[in-house]
């Protein structure tokens, strides 16, 4: 069974590793030299070189030329897992098995973009990682291979996304074999429970301490690295913070906003209905205790 893989972020790069080391033939390899929006890229040129793999750099996946160079390896499955643009439809018909694509959320719901931080940033308690035989929509094809995870609250980006990578490689070890023997099998997806999850923009990384703390609280775990970072404003600059803390606080006559406390660096904040302490941040000089964020 010839593959070619195509992918530019951390998961690709273990996903890759993970089928090399299975003893799978990868033909080809798609990836990028650099990029200015995956927090978490990663050029998967090395691991090709050192396993005498050949590689192509790619902007338009979907480009004549990268159309061609795929086809010629001949591959007999295309894997997509981590790469952000739709793959169109001549592509997709170009091998016989399709291309299977991934996507960490319980399809059919939640399809769309950034499934890590909405899931956190919503409070979900649970989430899936998902295999799938792309369409030419998003994320709306049959499921090869889905296997359900809990979200606990101590579970920011980094163990989150550490969690889903374990369950995923687990998965691509089992359904490796059903391929290759063509004993898999496709389940459809029910377009009736299906929601899309839009693209996020700086706003949404906003702080307003209006917010619940369990709000707030979400946020900030749900852009905490290998992403951006949520971030609050003050004194016309955008301050990172990185790591919070629930605390209850029971005065409801203190306007939100309101910083209750400073302590080794901890800013402590009154937030709609109780109060949350900063406990990483990026503030350079500290502001005072009673001013408002």
């Amino acid at each position: 069974m010839k593959i070619v893989f195509i992918g530019t972020v951390e998961f690709s790069h273990k996903a890759l590793e993970k089928i090399i080391d299975l003893n799978y033939d990868v033909v080809g390899v798609c990836t990028k030299q650099k990029s200015s929006f995956n927090s978490d890229f990663k050029d998967l040129s090395s691991i090709c070189e050192n396993n005498s793999i050949d590689y192509k750099y790619i902007q338009d996946i979907n480009s004549s030329d990268n159309i061609s160079w795929i086809k010629n390896l001949n591959p007999d499955v295309i894997f997509c897992f981590g790469w952000s643009s739709l793959i169109k439809k001549e592509l997709l018909g170009l091998a016989p098995m399709g291309v299977i694509g991934f996507h960490p959320a319980e399809l059919p719901y939640n399809r769309g973009r950034h499934p890590l931080i909405w899931a956190l940033a919503l409070g979900l308690k649970r989430s899936a990682s998902t295999f799938f035989f792309m369409k030419e929509g998003a994320d709306d094809g049959d499921i090869l291979s889905q296997e359900i995870f809990e979200i606990t609250l101590k579970d920011d980006a980094k163990s989150l996304y550490t969690k889903v990578i374990k369950i995923a490689l687990t998965q691509i070890e089992t359904f490796l074999p059903k391929l290759e023997m063509k004993t898999f099998t496709r389940m459809k997806q029910d377009d009736t429970k299906a929601n899309y999850w839009r693209k996020r923009g700086q706003k949404d990384g906003l702080i307003d301490f209006r917010m619940s703390s369990a709000s707030i609280y979400n946020l900030i775990r749900a852009l905490s690295k290998p992403y951006v970072g949520a971030h609050l404003e003050y004194k016309n600059k955008n301050i990172s913070i990185w790591n919070s803390e629930i605390i209850d606080f029971e005065d409801k006559n203190i306007e939100s906003g309101k910083i209750l406390e400073i302590k080794n660096k901890h800013i402590t904040i009154k937030t709609y209905d109780g109060a949350i302490k900063l406990l990483e941040h990026e503030f350079n000089t500290l502001p005072s205790v009673g001013d408002y964020l």
